[in-house]
């Protein structure tokens, strides 16, 4: 199972978000009422629930509450996940917070993240062969996938080793090949995620030095939904978060039921269960509705979405921007980040706070 979310090329991201721009409904399109919608989904343990929850027949049965139709669609690539989305094709989708802000909300198209899912707790790390400390890393050359939640995770480990940006050169390096790359004698470090992440720390001498464990709440997986659709149709928002809190609240249950619910989510994913419980001890799910608020209204979250965004700015990831305002995000109680006449990117806990209260 490849966990695609987040770690691609974010600049390729935003060619083809770009290239499908000219295809997005208008603001006025997406702003109508209506009764059938599409939300896009590709695989990583965190949003398995999403397909299961439509196999299990949960997605009828919160759609049919609220006199909709949802349809729960795979993408085999992640990119063409959040492009699709992008262009219009859906009318949500899951993606990682830092891909949120750089491709639909950096691009223009006013986004909601009405669910905060879950958060890499360690399935995300930085591999460093004959030394066991993030110093080690100086001097070296750090293999992974540029412009991505890799990169972000060795500038955020690099930030608290007191590492220069000069001290590591990073080497552009596809998941599909990084395994072998790191296999090299001449590789000497190395950021990956699962599974990929798990394989090469079992290399002789190789000692994880860093994960995303050590940053918790950093690496964020959503659910985002275009806010104008949303705003004309707020009973998706119901239905949606409806479906993850009974789908995760099964997940989570150590009984029968729960454990064939894991194993049919392993199946869709493509892997067997146990590699998905175990991909699943390295994902923090907020299966508790109260928690999720809770999270999503700390200033904990303001403050790793200016890393975030100051990381992406710093890479180029805002085409054209004068500076890393010019992507304007929005928090609960009215809170701001960058220009309040720019926003793009909402973190509306609006829905969690009803499944909180029991008021769906």
């Amino acid at each position: 199972m490849i966990r695609l979310l987040g770690k691609v090329s974010t600049a390729g991201l935003m060619a083809g978000a770009l290239l499908l721009a000219s295809c997005s409904p208008s603001p006025e399109q997406a702003a109508q009422p209506k009764t059938e919608f599409t939300i896009g989904w590709s695989i990583y343990a965190g949003w398995m629930p999403w397909p299961y929850a439509q196999q299990a027949g949960i997605v009828k049965k919160w759609a049919d509450k609220y006199g909709i139709k949802i349809n729960i669609v795979q993408v085999n690539d992640y990119v063409e996940s959040v492009n699709q989305y992008t262009a219009g094709k859906f009318d949500g989708v899951t993606v990682t917070n830092m891909d949120a802000l750089t491709i639909p909300a950096a691009g223009g198209k006013d986004t909601s993240a009405i669910i905060v899912g879950d958060y890499s707790n360690g399935n995300d790390g930085i591999l460093l062969k004959g030394g066991n400390t993030l110093a080690g890393l100086k001097g070296k050359q750090a293999y992974l996938v540029e412009l991505s939640v890799s990169h972000y995770l060795l500038a955020r480990g690099m930030e608290k080793a007191a590492l220069q940006p000069t001290d590591v050169r990073t080497v552009n390096t596809s998941d599909a090949d990084i395994v072998g790359a790191f296999g090299s004698p001449d590789v000497q470090a190395a950021v990956a995620w699962n599974p990929q992440l798990s394989v090469m720390k079992g290399q002789p001498g190789v000692t994880q030095v860093f994960s995303s464990a050590d940053i918790p709440g950093e690496i964020l997986d959503l659910m985002v939904v275009d806010t104008a659709t949303l705003k004309a149709n707020p009973n998706l928002g119901k239905a949606l978060a409806g479906i993850w809190y009974e789908t995760v609240a099964l997940l989570k249950r150590q009984d029968a039921e729960g454990k064939a619910a894991r194993a049919a989510m392993a199946k869709l994913s493509g892997a067997t269960p146990e590699a998905f419980d175990s991909q699943l001890t390295t994902t923090f799910l907020y299966d508790d509705p109260k928690a999720a608020v809770a999270a999503t209204d700390a200033p904990a979250l303001i403050t790793t979405m200016t890393k975030v965004r100051d990381f992406s700015f710093s890479k180029g990831l805002f085409k054209g921007a004068p500076s890393a305002d010019a992507v304007g995000m929005s928090f609960p109680g009215g809170k701001t980040l960058g220009s309040p006449q720019t926003v793009t990117l909402r973190f509306d806990d609006s829905f969690m706070k009803l499944a909180a209260d029991g008021k769906l």
